[in-house]
C-alpha cells in the first residue's frame, strides 16, 4: 500500500477513536484491525490536536465492547497503555488547576470581584471524562469595573505579566504556575456585527442574570447561559480559524456543549443571534463537520442542513485543518531572533494564504473581515 494510503489510514483511525471518545460511534471497529495503521502516527496526531484523553476514552470503550464480544484485543498494548498513560498525567493536572480554580475564584469573591469562567474548566464539565480533557489558561470574564480591581489584586502575586492590550481588556498573567488571563469583554475583533452581539452576551451575562454554575468542591463558579456559552465557544474558535488556525479540541467542545444542552437549547435565541451575527453560514458548515468527521448526531446539531454544498466546505476545513495543525503549529514557527518587521512579514504572509484558503470556503465574509483581521494583527504580532 503506498504512503498516501497509509497516512489516510492513520487519520481515519484518529479520528475513529475521537468519535468513539466524543459520542461513543463504535460501528465498524474492526477497521482498527488492518496492518496499515501507524499507531505512534495515531498517537502524534491526538498529542498534536490536544484530544489524547478523548482518543483514549474511544480506545478505552472500543477495546471493552471488542473483547466482549470476540475475547482479543482490538489495539496494539503498547499503544494504549501510552494513550492511558497520558490521560493519568491529563488526570492529575486537571485536578490540580480545578484545585487552583475554585482557589483562585474564592479569593477573588472575598475581594468583591465577580468573575465568570469561560471555556477551559468550564466546558470540560460537559465531557464523559472532564478530567481527560487537555487543560489550558484560566479564562475569567469581568466587568469594567471588576476588570480593573482584578488587575490591581493580581498583579502582585503574578510572577509574570505580558503586555495588556488595552483596547480589548485582555491581560495575561501567571499566577501559582497558571496561566490567567483576564478579560474585560469578549470582543474578537473581526467583525463589528460579531461583537456588537458579544457585548450583548456580556451585558445579558453581568445584567441579565443568564448565568448557570459549576460547583467544584465546595466554591460555586459562574458560567455563561448554555445559549451564550455556546455561542462564544462557536465564535472563539472561528477567530482562530479566520486568524491563525483552529484545532479539532475547540471544535469538539463545541459539540459537547451543543450535546449536553440539546433538550434545553432555546433555538430561537441561538437561531437570532446566529443571524444577527452573519455567522449562519460558518455554524452550517462547521455542523457539516462535526457530523461527517466526529461523530455529531444530526438530530443534536441545531440548523443541520444535508446539503452538498455544506459538504464540500466541511471537507476544505477538514483539509485545512489537518494542513495547519492545532492552532497553526504546523506552520513555520516564530524564531527567537527574528526582528519585529521580520514577524509581521511572516504573520502577514500566513494570513494572506489562510485567507486566499478561506475564500474558496466562505467568499462573502472573507472579503468582509480581512481588513480587520490584517488590522489587528499588525497590532498584535
Amino acid at each position: 500500500m503506498n504512503q498516501r494510503m497509509r497516512q489516510n489510514n492513520t487519520i481515519e483511525v484518529f479520528f475513529f477513536l475521537t468519535r468513539a471518545g466524543l459520542f461513543g460511534r463504535t460501528e465498524h471497529a474492526d477497521s482498527l484491525l488492518s496492518d496499515d495503521v501507524d499507531w505512534m502516527e495515531v498517537y502524534q496526531l491526538a498529542k498534536e490536536q490536544s484530544v489524547i484523553g478523548l482518543a483514549a476514552e474511544g480506545m478505552e470503550r472500543l477495546q471493552d465492547e471488542w473483547l466482549k464480544t470476540h475475547g482479543s484485543a482490538l489495539m496494539p498494548r503498547q499503544c494504549s497503555m501510552r494513550f492511558i498513560a497520558y490521560s493519568l498525567r491529563l488526570e492529575k493536572r486537571n485536578l490540580a488547576m480545578n484545585k487552583f480554580v475554585a482557589q483562585l475564584m474564592g479569593r477573588l469573591h472575598k475581594m468583591d470581584i465577580h468573575a465568570f469562567l469561560i471555556k477551559g474548566q468550564g466546558v470540560a464539565q460537559n465531557y464523559t471524562k472532564p478530567l481527560w480533557r487537555t487543560c489550558g489558561d484560566v479564562d475569567l470574564l469581568l466587568s469594567e469595573k471588576d476588570y480593573e480591581k482584578a488587575k490591581d489584586y493580581l498583579l502582585p502575586l503574578a510572577s509574570s505579566s505580558r503586555s495588556e492590550i488595552t483596547h480589548k481588556q485582555h491581560l495575561g498573567l501567571i499566577v501559582g504556575g497558571w496561566q490567567v488571563e483576564l478579560h474585560g469583554s469578549l470582543r474578537c475583533g473581526f467583525s463589528f456585527r460579531i461583537d456588537k452581539e458579544l457585548d450583548k452576551v456580556c451585558n445579558e451575562t453581568f445584567y441579565g442574570g443568564d448565568v448557570r454554575y459549576w460547583t467544584d468542591g465546595d466554591v460555586q463558579i459562574p458560567l455563561l447561559g448554555c445559549e451564550n456559552d455556546v455561542v462564544y465557544v462557536f465564535v472563539h474558535f472561528l477567530n482562530h480559524f479566520y486568524k491563525e488556525g483552529v484545532g479539532i479540541r475547540q471544535i469538539c467542545d463545541w459539540c459537547r456543549l451543543l450535546w449536553s444542552f440539546r433538550d434545553s437549547l432555546d433555538l430561537g435565541k441561538l437561531e437570532s443571534r446566529l443571524k444577527s451575527m452573519g455567522m449562519m453560514s460558518e455554524w452550517k458548515a462547521f455542523g457539516m463537520y462535526a457530523v461527517e468527521y466526529l461523530g455529531m448526531p444530526e438530530e443534536a446539531m441545531p440548523f443541520y442542513a444535508d446539503d452538498e454544498k455544506w459538504k464540500r466546505k466541511a471537507r476544505r476545513i477538514h483539509l485545512f485543518i489537518m494542513k495547519t495543525g492545532n492552532m497553526g503549529h504546523n506552520r513555520e514557527g516564530k524564531k527567537k531572533n527574528d526582528s519585529l518587521l521580520l514577524k509581521k512579514m511572516k504573520a502577514t504572509r500566513r494570513r494572506c494564504c489562510d485567507l486566499a484558503n478561506h475564500l474558496m470556503i466562505f467568499p462573502l465574509d472573507t472579503f468582509r473581515f480581512s481588513p480587520s483581521i490584517f488590522l489587528n494583527g499588525l497590532r498584535h504580532e
